[in-house]
């Protein structure tokens, strides 16, 4: 069995991607933790840059917040491709609960973000995000 998260947006569309956690176990662990509490729930993806990344997570809504812990990162061979999703940081191991999805490649991240999923339905509505687009909810799934 497989972890996916499905983030059903405002309007009900559904976005899902398949979780990597053999490659980053402790990244997707915290991601199915805030997850499971809804925390994620009534956020916004509150950085949409059209050909780099559309970003949420942040229970301020302005990329200032978190859950109020840092995790440290998981470096693992997957690529920033198209719909990969990453951990968001501050620096060096300080993620917690912002994440982002990359449109378009973005080797300069490899290495430097744990990429711990990879979106598997939905990517069109990601290319559709604007700024302040909401997450009605985030579940994980067993596939």
């Amino acid at each position: 069995m497989a972890k996916q998260a499905k983030i059903t947006m405002e309007n009900g569309a559904e976005v899902k991607i398949d979780l990597f956690e053999k490659d980053a176990p402790n990244t997707v662990a915290n991601f199915e933790k805030l997850a499971n509490d809804g925390f994620y729930n009534g956020l916004v993806f509150h950085r949409v840059i059209p050909g780099f990344v559309a970003q949420g997570g942040c229970p301020n809504g302005i990329g200032n917040g978190g859950p109020g812990y840092e995790i440290d990162c998981e470096i693992n061979p997957n690529k920033h491709e198209r719909g990969a999703l990453a951990m968001a940081h501050a620096g060096r191991n300080t993620g917690g609960s912002q994440f982002y999805i990359v449109y378009k490649p973005q080797p300069h991240l490899d290495g430097q973000h744990t990429v711990f999923g990879k979106v598997t339905e939905g990517m069109e509505l990601v290319d559709g995000f604007k700024g302040g687009d909401k997450m009605q909810k985030v579940e994980i799934v067993e596939v």
